[in-house]
């Protein structure tokens, strides 16, 4: 079914499967990639779709706690709609139900990550249609499928043509095709749509990449200003006028002006569900293209859906759009994304306590080589990569996109290297999250870093000490004051265990560092480690700030915030700007009476 790549950790539950991967690895008929623990592995199988490497990612697990450790990867493939195939060993047939070691009821456990399908099999001639099922409805749905394998029947003796009987079944691997375009009266009423805008706004997603020529060429057409939900980031440049770049709660300014102030929504690719940053409700007209039927009209109420792949349906649209605009609103757009990025330097170079962290990850932006690879972690790492990473359509980029799940970001970068190893990879983590798992992964990085045909492996890790993210909304969301033992991160040596594991790193602390910092990362014969002892109290603004959050936030610090004299000095006076210092004004004359 085209899978060439397993990633995986071995058990005596799935040790058929491992003794068929010895013999297929031998021959050069397959990889088998050995990480730290399950979650990376079922993170990293759906990495490899996203960033190209494989059609259908692959895990391999053993019965008990090696599946129940592989679920959050799984889910994290379902909710982005990566197709993958979980291979699970477990329990034998003769054992099951009797309370076994590791026993575990795997197809009650899977059954609402692998839903589309999930199969035991239970004698060697289910082995094909099994299999093939798997593969196609992972293919077909893009989903996670399951297949539950006993130990006792995986040294049972294979039964490669099942019997011409009844019971039996003969199925076929060739892939389906997929839907490509539209019906041509669907693909003109949304034309007819479209064309009836005069300020027309696109948001495009993960649907919507490898089709940057045809997304560029609709938005030519219509005037059209784009902003791009995060998993969709690559698809366009950055740096271009009309790009207003993310959109949501780490969005931008521009992106929520585009928003609020177009008459015609198209939606490409996208599922986006912070429903508060779409137009009004009734303000825009709406058009959506998605290759799932499922997806549309969920966000905002469209008027036309358009099912289908979006480069072939962007494609048959064009020649429907009249091009006769007088570039009053792409002007408009402009000027918004102008803004935005003298906000976003002065944010760059704001002068803070500790070292700034988006200055850090600017500095990296400003170097990346046109064919990186950049994989995210959750959380501040996030934020930055939103706003202070420029990306080119040349580029690659994933994160775990709707289940926002902490450590993700060193199996996707471990999966974007195997994907390709003659690219650099980058990736932006938080300390936190390294301390879930980074750590762990970068010992996998040392065990096959040599076999890459381009070593540059580079780990930045934002050293704040702090859950920052969660830290944030306790103070903008619910008002209170951070809960210390929650929150405060112990300090580790990132760039000395590298170095114990024989990769390259340094921590640096101060801002003439970065510059000189970054050129040494880029020109290492081996992966890096960044540390970067960055400041935490750096504010998340949304591009939208409300009175309410501030007045929150300012309730935070009033209750005694061991950190609210930084808060206020590094954040609300030289990182944030007049308007927030208006509004937490505002917000403190409210609370005390002054």
């Amino acid at each position: 079914m085209g899978v060439h790549r397993y990633y995986g950790y071995p058990g005596d539950g799935v040790g058929g499967v491992m003794s068929a991967l010895r013999k297929a690895v031998d021959d050069g008929s397959a990889e088998f990639v050995q990480v730290r623990h399950e979650e990376t592995a079922a993170f990293a199988a759906a990495a490899d779709v996203k960033y190209g490497g494989s059609e259908l990612g692959c895990v391999v697990v053993t019965s008990g706690p090696g599946a129940i450790h592989a679920l959050n990867g799984l889910y994290d493939a379902k909710l982005d709609h990566q197709p993958v195939v979980a291979l699970l060993g477990h329990t034998a047939l003769t054992a099951q139900g009797a309370g076994y070691y590791q026993e575990v009821d795997l197809l009650n456990l899977v059954k609402d990550v692998a839903g589309a399908y999930v199969a035991q099999v239970s004698d060697p001639s289910q082995v094909r249609h099994v299999v093939d099922r798997a593969a196609r409805t992972a293919l077909a749905q893009r989903t996670v499928t399951a297949v539950v394998l006993p130990s006792d029947v995986l040294v049972e003796d294979a039964v490669l043509e099942p019997p011409d009987g009844h019971g039996y079944f003969h199925t076929s691997a060739v892939p389906s095709t997929r839907p490509t375009s539209p019906p041509a009266a669907a693909l003109q009423q949304a034309a007819d749509l479209l064309n009836s805008g005069r300020r027309v706004a696109i948001l495009a997603g993960a649907g919507a990449l490898g089709a940057t020529a045809e997304l560029t060429a609709v938005a030519d057409a219509l005037d059209a200003g784009v902003a791009k939900a995060l998993l969709g980031k690559t698809v366009l440049d950055d740096r271009l006028p009309w790009v207003t770049g993310a959109i949501g709660l780490l969005g931008t300014r521009a992106s929520w002006d585009l928003m609020r102030g177009c008459d015609v929504l198209l939606v490409v690719g996208s599922n986006m569900p912070y429903s508060d940053f779409y137009p009004a409700p009734g303000q825009a007209r709406a058009v959506q293209i998605d290759i799932d039927g499922a997806q549309c009209g969920l966000r905002y109420d469209t008027e036309v859906n358009l099912v289908g792949d979006a480069g072939p349906t962007l494609a048959a649209l064009l020649p429907l759009l009249r091009t006769d605009r007088d570039g009053a609103w792409r002007e408009q757009v402009g000027e918004w994304t102008h803004a935005w990025r003298e906000t976003s330097k002065a944010r760059v170079a704001a002068d803070t306590h500790e070292l700034n962290p988006e200055y850090v990850v600017r500095e990296l932006s400003d170097r990346l080589p046109d064919d990186a690879v950049l994989a995210v972690d959750c959380g501040t790492a996030t934020s930055f990569y939103a706003r202070d990473i420029d990306v080119r359509p040349s580029m690659l980029g994933s994160l775990s996109g709707t289940l926002l799940s902490m450590g993700g970001g060193m199996p996707y970068a471990l999966a974007a290297k195997f994907a390709h190893p003659d690219r650099p990879v980058f990736a932006v983590i938080g300390d936190g999250a390294m301390q879930m798992n980074g750590v762990n992964e970068l010992i996998t990085v040392s065990r096959y870093w040599k076999t890459w045909a381009d070593p540059r492996f580079v780990v930045l890790v934002l050293n704040n000490r702090d859950l920052s993210f969660v830290t944030w909304e306790m103070r903008a969301l619910v008002g209170d004051v951070p809960f210390a033992e929650s929150q405060d991160l112990p300090d580790v040596p990132y760039a000395d265990w590298a170095g114990l594991l024989g990769l390259g790193g340094r921590r640096i602390s101060g801002k003439d560092e970065v510059p000189g910092l970054w050129e040494e990362a880029l020109a290492a014969d081996r992966p890096f480690v960044v540390d970067a002892v960055v400041d935490a109290n750096v504010p998340l603004i949304p591009p939208h700030l409300t009175l309410q959050q501030v007045v929150n936030t300012a309730k935070s610090q009033l209750k005694g915030d061991p950190a609210a004299p930084l808060v206020i000095a590094d954040g609300l006076r030289e990182a944030v700007g007049a308007p927030a210092r208006g509004l937490w004004h505002r917000a403190k004359d409210a609370l005390t009476g002054g």
